[in-house]
């Protein structure tokens, strides 16, 4: 989930966002790497969505289906997981490449992407918008919110039984550190399900609004309220893709285990070297 959402942010912030601002007629802004970032930058996008509910699911058959719990939550099950759903992003957004031509051409070089005018009228181009919306947005949505909150419940009605059965013992007064994983496992929750709605709520109104508008996607006028909207949510799914990466790296003790492997393995292996 981290490689991809920090693939997110190479595509759209570094190799979109800030060459257009900054380097507008560097080779990065050809027309065929343009689009190639682009048809990237939608795959991380859909591997960033849906490893975030492989993620809720996975929580949610670990702590609501403890018989499934050793066969589901495995490496091997989480490999082929993995494997199966970047599969299907890279085949799901690949005719990206195809919707794109030329904002201008200057002595016979295309510059930049700009989104073909038929995409909004042909038959084929209007049902993979829809799909597009539906299975990037819409759909994560619903999946994301039902798992977490049959979790949550599970994870209460769990509670209330272990407060009753320590209440009969006496031993309320103790610190209970079973009800204090699940307390944690509650915030953990709904910090992933808040944020990724909230972040991601402007860019699912504006793909909605392109669906029944003339609107149309990365319009050159920032004036128009409707582009502002639509770089408003870019903007905001950019931050989603860093508040995941913050949230599993403070709540999770075995993800900051790997990330300070990873810092220490140069300078170990520097020091065995050396030695």
């Amino acid at each position: 989930m981290a490689v991809g959402d920090f693939m997110v942010l190479i595509t759209e912030v570094i190799l979109y966002e800030i060459v257009n601002g900054y380097f507008p007629f560097s080779i990065f802004n050809h027309t065929p790497f343009c689009r190639w970032n682009l048809v990237v930058h939608f795959i991380s996008i859909d591997c960033s969505v849906w490893l975030t509910v492989a993620f809720t699911f996975d929580r949610f058959t670990a702590i609501c289906h403890q018989s499934l719990r050793t066969k589901y939550c495995t490496e091997k099950t989480a490999a082929v997981v993995i494997m199966v759903m970047c599969s299907l992003s890279v085949l799901q957004n690949a005719p990206f490449y195809f919707i794109y031509e030329p904002r201008e051409i200057i002595d016979n070089i295309q510059w930049s992407c700009y989104v073909k005018s038929t995409f909004y009228t042909l038959s084929i181009w209007v049902v993979f918008l829809w799909m597009e919306t539906v299975l990037t947005t819409i759909f994560p949505f619903v999946l994301i919110l039902l798992l977490n909150s049959l979790t949550i419940r599970h994870i209460i009605v769990a509670n209330r039984v272990r407060s009753g059965l320590r209440a009969n013992k006496q031993a309320e007064k103790h610190t209970d550190a079973e009800m204090e994983n699940r307390r944690k496992s509650i915030i953990l929750l709904l910090a992933i399900s808040g944020s990724f709605i909230l972040l991601w709520m402007v860019i699912f109104i504006y793909y909605i609004h392109v669906q029944f508008t003339d609107t149309q996607f990365l319009e050159a006028s920032y004036n128009d309220p409707f582009t502002i909207m639509e770089q408003t949510g870019y903007m905001l799914r950019c931050l989603s893709c860093c508040t995941n990466t913050i949230i599993y790296a403070v709540s999770q003790k075995k993800f900051r285990e790997e990330v300070k492997n990873i810092v220490k393995a140069p300078f170990i292996l520097i020091t065995n070297a050396i030695k």
